[in-house]
C-alpha cells in the first residue's frame, strides 16, 4: 500500500538519541566554564536539573498517559534540564529549579504530546515561569568565585548594570567604567546565568554543532547581525544612550540561545528562508526589549514570541516544491 506522510522523507542516518547527545556534548565546554567561576553549585544545580526533566517526563508518560513508550532517555529531557540550568543563577533554591523543570516538561512539552509537538522551547517556558514567578530569586546574580579578575565590584550582570545605570541617567561611557571589559565577557570572567558567562565555551559548542550539520548558520547568523546592525544604527543615533553593538553580542544570554535555544528543531522554522525570517525578528525584538523595556535581557521572550509564529511561517515560507514551473 502506498503511504503518504509529510516531509522530510529523506533520514539523515542519524537517530533522536544521537543528534541529542550530541548536543549535550557541544554543551561540556560552557559547562566546565560554570564550573571554574561558580564552583559546585553549578554542578549540584545542573545535575539536579537532569534528573528533575528525566524523572518528570517518565513520570508523566508512565502515570498520566499511561503509555508504554518510554522517551525520558533519549537525550531531549537531559537538554532541557541541562539548558534551564544554564539559564538560572547559581544561588537559586533548588526546590525552585525542580518547579522549574516540572513546568517546562509537563507544561512546555508533555501537554502538547511530547518531543516532536511541542510549540515552544521546553528550556525557555520553564525559565520565563521562574523569572515571571520569582523575579528576586532569578535576578540574584552572586559573585562569581573569579571577581577579583574583573572590573565589576557588584553582583549584577553587565546588561543590568547597563539598564541601571541608563535609568539613573548615566551616560554609556560612565557606565562602561564599572563594566568588565570586552574579554571578560568573551572569555567568561563575570558574573550571570550558569551556562552564559562564556561566549568563547558557546562559540565552541555552536561551532561544533555547525560541523556536525545538527543546525545550519542561518537563525544564529541572523539573530547576531541584525542584533549587531539595529544596536548599531541606534549607537550611532545617541552614543550616550545606547551602547555598542558588540555589547549586546557578547553579554547576557546571546550566545547561548541563539545556538543552543533558537535553533531547536521542534520549535524553529522547516525552511531556510523562513529560518531567516525567524533569527532576524528575533533579533529585532531582543533589542526592543533590551533599549526600551523593563528587563534588561530579551532574548528569551523573543524567541518564545518567534516560536509561536513559527506555524505561520512555515504556512507562507515555502521551499519549492519539485517539478513548479516558475
Amino acid at each position: 500500500m502506498l503511504i503518504v506522510s509529510p516531509s522530510p522523507h529523506i533520514h539523515s542516518g542519524r537517530s533522536v538519541k544521537q543528534i541529542m547527545y550530541s548536543v549535550l556534548l557541544a554543551l561540556i565546554p560552557a559547562f566546565v566554564v560554570s564550573l571554574y567561576v561558580f564552583g559546585i553549585a553549578a554542578l549540584q544545580l545542573t545535575v539536579i536539573a537532569i534528573v528533575s526533566c528525566m524523572f518528570f517526563e517518565f513520570a508523566i508518560q508512565k502515570f498520566l498517559l499511561k503509555t508504554d513508550k518510554q522517551s525520558y532517555t533519549d537525550g531531549s529531557a537531559a537538554i532541557t534540564g541541562v539548558l534551564l540550568a544554564f539559564n538560572v543563577p547559581s544561588s537559586l533554591p533548588v526546590w525552585m529549579l525542580v518547579l522549574g523543570c516540572f513546568i517546562a516538561i509537563g507544561v512546555g512539552k508533555m501537554t502538547f504530546g511530547g518531543l516532536g509537538n511541542n510549540p515552544f522551547n521546553p528550556a525557555l517556558v520553564g525559565r520565563v515561569f521562574l523569572l515571571i514567578s520569582f523575579p528576586v530569586q532569578m535576578t540574584n546574580w552572586p559573585m562569581p568565585h573569579l571577581s577579583d579578575l574583573i572590573d565589576a565590584q557588584s553582583g549584577a550582570t553587565p546588561l543590568s548594570l547597563m539598564k541601571e545605570g541608563l535609568a539613573r541617567g548615566e551616560s554609556v561611557s560612565s557606565i562602561m567604567k564599572s563594566v568588565p571589559s570586552y574579554s571578560a565577557l568573551f572569555f567568561g570572567l563575570k558574573g550571570g546565568s550558569l551556562g552564559e558567562v562564556s561566549v568563547l565555551a558557546l562559540l565552541m559548542g555552536g561551532a561544533f554543532m555547525l560541523y556536525r550539520k545538527i543546525i545550519s548558520w542561518h537563525i544564529p547568523i541572523s539573530i547576531l547581525a541584525t542584533m549587531f546592525l539595529f544596536s548599531g544604527i541606534l549607537y550611532i543615533y545617541d552614543p550616550n544612550s545606547f551602547v555598542f553593538p558588540l555589547f549586546h553580542l557578547l553579554s547576557g544570554g546571546t550566545m547561548l540561545a541563539v545556538f543552543f535555544m533558537a535553533t531547536d528543531m521542534v520549535t524553529s522554522p522547516m525552511s531556510k528562508p523562513g529560518m531567516l525570517v525567524y533569527g532576524v525578528f528575533i533579533g529585532l525584538i531582543t533589542i526592543i526589549i533590551r533599549d526600551f523595556g523593563a528587563y534588561p535581557e530579551g532574548i528569551s521572550f523573543a524567541i518564545l514570541f518567534m516560536n509561536a509564529l513559527v506555524p505561520l511561517i512555515n504556512k507562507y515560507i515555502k521551499p519549492q516544491r519539485f517539478g513548479h514551473k516558475k
